[in-house]
């Protein structure tokens, strides 16, 4: 299936996202080749849940937003997971967002 492939190379991508460093749904979208679809990588994210080796709370919306927090257990566990990785979250909202942010299509 077509999905499951592009849903893997969205893993890849989030796989090699560095500790402490957050990078969005278009920025791997754009990475991959497929600018345009910032929503199949959200929905990429949304499926991998059960998967241990994706960080998928390193991934974020294009302003920093944690809209993916609620495909996460408990109220707060992606916000708890950033922040152990010294990231600091205020309002579901990544302060410094641009210095945390990892660009993968310059970084790969």
């Amino acid at each position: 299936m077509a999905e499951e492939n592009f849903f893997e190379r969205v893993y890849v991508i989030a796989r090699q996202i560095p500790f402490g460093k957050v990078t969005s749904y278009g920025a791997i979208a754009k990475a991959l080749g497929t600018a345009r679809s910032a929503r199949m990588v959200g929905w990429a994210m949304n499926a991998c849940h059960n998967m241990d080796d994706v960080p998928a709370h390193r991934v974020v919306n294009q302003k920093g937003l944690l809209t993916g927090k609620h495909h996460f257990d408990g109220t707060n566990l992606m916000q708890q997971l950033l922040e152990s990785e010294g990231i600091v979250v205020e309002n579901n909202q990544i302060i410094d967002f641009e210095k945390h942010f990892w660009q993968p299509e310059i970084e790969l």
